[in-house]
């Protein structure tokens, strides 16, 4: 393993799409995240269409090779063929902790997970007002987002890391046509991140995204979208690496920000790098 005994290193990457040609593609990422991680995740868009014969792809490759926990989400492709089922299943037999609204604790961190949704940032969210399309569109949403806050209230670590698929903010997705923003994440999601106090946040989907922002309380988030990373750092392997220093204590979610905070699903108000993230996040930005 990679870390000392007082640090825990996270290698995070999203949208590795495995298709029908891809065995032994990643091989030789795992394998260096193997040596210099202790925890893998992955963020959604495991498969390319959502196929069992890709599941079980990746899974051989990550039997072969990955000797670290490894922990993810779906992501939209997951579920394209209708068969997230089987390929949930063919992943989990392979070791693989995939996240619905769960929660899991690996080397003494917390990680809740969720695909999410898409319906827009800020202002600009989408509400759930007038056809009954738009208010199961707004549901859904607002559903992913429960799961979440649900998820997050189960740890107690004193580090929290959020697994999404979808942005849960704007300044991820900046580079991405803007036509296509409302589709690339909810800042619903935002809400019970803050209130939770989690540490960092990992995503993916926004291909021509930004690999770096924070919500408006101060928490980094993370654009780990493998087709980004390459991009912005040719010149690095494309994973994002967080360290987290293991001495922190844990703590009850806060309870001034449960009592102050907005309602789950309300609209919400790097290559490889390292961050050494031991203190919690600022309150104010």
């Amino acid at each position: 393993m990679a870390s000392s005994n007082d640090v825990v290193r996270i290698a995070a990457v999203s949208d590795i799409h495995y298709g029908k040609s891809s065995q032994g593609a990643l091989v030789p990422l795992f394998s260096e995240i193997t040596e210099r991680a202790d925890v893998l995740v992955i963020c959604g868009d495991l498969t390319d269409y959502g196929l069992p014969e890709e599941a079980r792809l990746l899974a051989k490759d990550l039997t072969s090779t990955v000797r670290i926990p490894v922990i993810g989400v779906l992501g939209n492709h997951d579920f394209e063929s209708g068969q997230e089922g089987e390929v949930t299943k063919i992943l989990g037999d392979a070791g693989m902790r995939l996240l619905d609204g769960d929660a899991v604790e690996e080397q003494g961190i917390g990680f809740a997970g969720i695909r999410g949704f898409c319906g827009g940032f800020g202002r600009g969210a989408l509400g759930a007002w007038g056809e009954k399309v738009i208010k199961d569109f707004v549901q859904e949403a607002v559903q992913e987002t429960l799961k979440l806050e649900s998820a997050l209230a189960r740890l107690r670590t004193a580090h929290r890391i959020a697994l999404l698929h979808y942005s849960p903010i704007r300044e991820t997705v900046e580079g991405e046509p803007l036509e296509i923003f409302p589709f690339l994440g909810s800042s619903r999601m935002e809400e019970p991140l803050a209130r939770f106090g989690v540490t960092a946040v990992f995503h993916g989907h926004a291909h021509r995204g930004s690999p770096e922002g924070h919500t408006s309380t101060g928490i980094p988030v993370y654009n780990v979208a493998m087709q980004l990373l390459k991009e912005k750092f040719a010149d690095r392997p494309p994973y994002h690496l967080l360290e987290l220093r293991r001495d922190a204590v844990a703590v009850e979610p806060p309870a001034e920000r449960r009592a102050q905070g907005r309602r789950a699903g309300d609209p919400g108000s790097t290559g490889e790098s390292s961050d050494l993230a031991a203190r919690a996040p600022s309150t104010a930005r």
